[in-house]
């Protein structure tokens, strides 16, 4: 039987269903720490039991991005934060290689403000 968790992924349409299942294990490879959870119709990673980061696409384009929690205390060109408060997102092309790189960075940039 499957889970919220797992039909987000297995409802999502190709080439976002591959980039989003990639994602997740790219999140998930990054620390032992990091769970997943689906919170609010969304796929939540939790770090040491704090919200971490999430994976959604955008509404008008359908482009994913991961939607990092710590985000408005850290700078990265490749974030975006747009009219959000807390939140700055990391799109995807699901066409392109993902940066895992750049991700990890963002990520070791969002550890260590949120502390």
């Amino acid at each position: 039987m499957q889970n919220a968790l797992d039909n987000f992924y297995l409802n999502q349409e190709e080439p976002n269903r591959s980039c989003f299942l990639a994602l997740r294990d790219i999140i998930l490879d990054y620390s032992e720490e990091i769970s997943a959870e689906f919170k609010y119709g969304l796929t939540f990673f939790m770090f040491k039991g704090k919200m971490f980061c999430y994976l959604w696409q955008d509404k008008k384009t359908k482009q994913p991005y991961i939607s990092i929690a710590a985000g408005s205390k850290i700078e990265h060109p490749a974030l975006f934060q747009g009219d959000r408060k807390r939140f700055k997102l990391l799109y995807i092309k699901p066409e392109l290689d993902i940066s895992v790189e750049t991700i990890y960075f963002v990520f070791d940039l969002a550890i260590k403000v949120a502390g």
